[in-house]
């Protein structure tokens, strides 16, 4: 039996602590939280719609009830296809965290196991994340490649 499931409404406040713990870890990490409440509401509304195109799948702490251990989130996205992708659907993987105190014991991998069946169900043709240098050997051993495209960004 699976300890992975969909994450909830109920859950989104563990989500957001574990996306903080993720963020936290980041060389530029950002240690604020008061962006926690502006973002809560708009998180519910993405984990209360089953058939959409965004999808956390998380464990529950084995210590802790009402925690959260893993959190795995991706999303979706049409591009206009390419050769490797004809339909264009694009799965994107985006905080990816496990609780200090839950870490090596697998389940960040069983959260990525179902996110990805999750996108394979949806028919994407790739997927996408970025690594930090602890997590590449998982998502290596899942069959993820490094792209040689330079990926800019523009904050607006």
């Amino acid at each position: 039996m699976s300890l992975v499931r969909r994450a909830t409404t109920e859950d989104a406040g563990e989500v957001l602590r574990l996306r903080q713990v993720m963020i936290d870890a980041l060389p530029d990490g950002d240690g604020s939280t008061a962006w926690h409440t502006e973002a809560l509401p708009s998180l519910r509304g993405k984990l209360a719609e089953a058939d959409g195109d965004f999808a956390a799948f998380v464990v529950d702490h084995p210590d802790r009830p009402g925690a959260l251990a893993a959190l795995v989130v991706g999303t979706v996205d049409y591009r206009i296809g390419k050769a490797a992708n004809p339909h264009g659907l694009a799965g994107y993987v985006f905080s990816v965290a496990t609780d200090p105190d839950a870490r090596r014991r697998g389940n960040a991998r069983a959260c990525m196991d179902e996110l990805l069946a999750w996108f394979r169900e949806r028919g994407a043709g790739q997927v996408m994340l970025t690594a930090s240098p602890e997590a590449e050997p998982l998502y290596v051993s899942l069959g993820f490649v490094h792209k040689p495209d330079p990926t800019m960004i523009l904050r607006l």
